[in-house]
C-alpha cells in the first residue's frame, strides 16, 4: 500500500489546518503509521507567518508544538504530491476543486465526510470567534482520527 500522504486545507493556513495537521501527525506517529503531513490556505494572506497564538496554545494543551509550522499557500503539485487533500469547509473546497488539475492523484473531500453523522459538515472558522473555537476546532479535527488511522496502518 502506498504511504499516505495528507494535506490539511483551511483559508489562510494559521488556524484549522495546522490544528488538523498536528493532530494527524501525533495520531500516526502513535499508530506507527508511516505518513507525511502538512497543511496550506487557499489564500495568500499568512504565507510564511506561524499558526494563530490561539491555534499553538491548542495544541500545546494536547503536548503538541506547533510554533515553528510556517504558512504556506495550496499550489498545483500539492495535487501531485499528496493522496488526500481534505478541505475544512465548502468555501475552501470550491476553491480547491477550482485549482485542482484533470486527472490530479489525489482524493479532495471534506475532512468531516470522514466521520459518520457527520458528512457535509464543516469545520468553522474560528478566527474571529474567541478561545474556545479553537478548542471545538481540534475536537472536530479529531473526531474520525483514531479509527481512520488505525485502519491504514493495518494495510
Amino acid at each position: 500500500m502506498e504511504k499516505p500522504a495528507i494535506l490539511f486545507v483551511c483559508l489562510g493556513n494559521i488556524c484549522r489546518s495546522p490544528l488538523a495537521e498536528a493532530a494527524f501527525r501525533d495520531a500516526a506517529e502513535k499508530a506507527g503509521l508511516e505518513a507525511e503531513a502538512d497543511s496550506a490556505g487557499t489564500a495568500d494572506y499568512h504565507v510564511g507567518n506561524p499558526p494563530d497564538p490561539r491555534s499553538v496554545e491548542e495544541a500545546s494543551k494536547h503536548g503538541l508544538d506547533i510554533s515553528g509550522y510556517s504558512g504556506r499557500q495550496l499550489v498545483i503539485e500539492d495535487f501531485e504530491r499528496f493522496t488526500h487533500i481534505f478541505a475544512m469547509d465548502h468555501q475552501n473546497l470550491r476553491n480547491i476543486e477550482a485549482l485542482r488539475p484533470e486527472g490530479s492523484r489525489a482524493h479532495v473531500s471534506l475532512l468531516m465526510d470522514l466521520v459518520p453523522g457527520r458528512e457535509g459538515a464543516a469545520i468553522a472558522d474560528p478566527y474571529h470567534d474567541g478561545e474556545e473555537q479553537f478548542e471545538y476546532t481540534w475536537r472536530m479535527s479529531t473526531r474520525r482520527r483514531r479509527r481512520w488511522w488505525s485502519g491504514w496502518a493495518e494495510n
